[in-house]
């Protein structure tokens, strides 16, 4: 079970992970870094689009992850949808489009790579970037990754900043 301390929407030095799983994170982002980022959304009164949260959607299996990679994206600004399923995913998927899209590989019913085939295959969603949040890190993981639809590939645990940079960058 996963141990989480947050002070403001940041992590504190406190994080375990499930038994049996790969940790998520090889370190921790100080409660101090929380985004001074405020995003407007009065009722009635449009939005820049610049002024608009990001969205993002999590897919994983297991939900410490899903939990976690979720307080990390909201700490950064984006509006956050988990799913536990790839099925569930590409339901959500179809009913809004999200600007980026984090998904583990090793899932039940239908992994990762047929996830990203899938959406790959959805109206509006060959550009949205997609990366690969995984504990897959043998020599060609990465490579049927990428052939698969992903633009990224990281395997756990991840560095919480390099990963935020990453999603930035996409």
């Amino acid at each position: 079970m996963v141990s989480l301390a947050m002070i403001d929407y940041g992590f504190d030095s406190v994080l375990q992970s499930s038994p049996g799983l790969v940790p998520l994170f090889s370190q921790f982002l100080p409660s101090h870094q929380k985004s001074d980022q405020n995003f407007p959304a009065l009722e009635g009164t449009p939005v820049e689009e610049s002024q608009r949260p990001r969205s993002a959607l999590v897919v994983d299996d297991v939900s410490d992850v899903t939990d976690m990679l979720s307080v990390l994206l909201t700490h950064a600004g984006y509006d956050v949808t988990c799913a536990s399923t790839a099925p569930e995913a590409l339901a959500r998927a179809r009913e809004q489009r999200f600007d980026v899209i984090i998904s583990d590989i090793g899932m039940p019913e239908m992994n990762g790579y047929e996830l990203a085939e899938a959406l790959r295959s959805l109206p509006g969603y060959d550009s949205v970037p997609l990366v690969a949040v995984t504990g897959y890190s043998m020599f060609d993981d990465r490579t049927r990754s990428l052939t698969a639809g992903f633009n990224e590939h990281v395997t756990k645990p991840i560095d919480p900043r390099a990963f935020l940079d990453l999603i930035e960058q996409l």
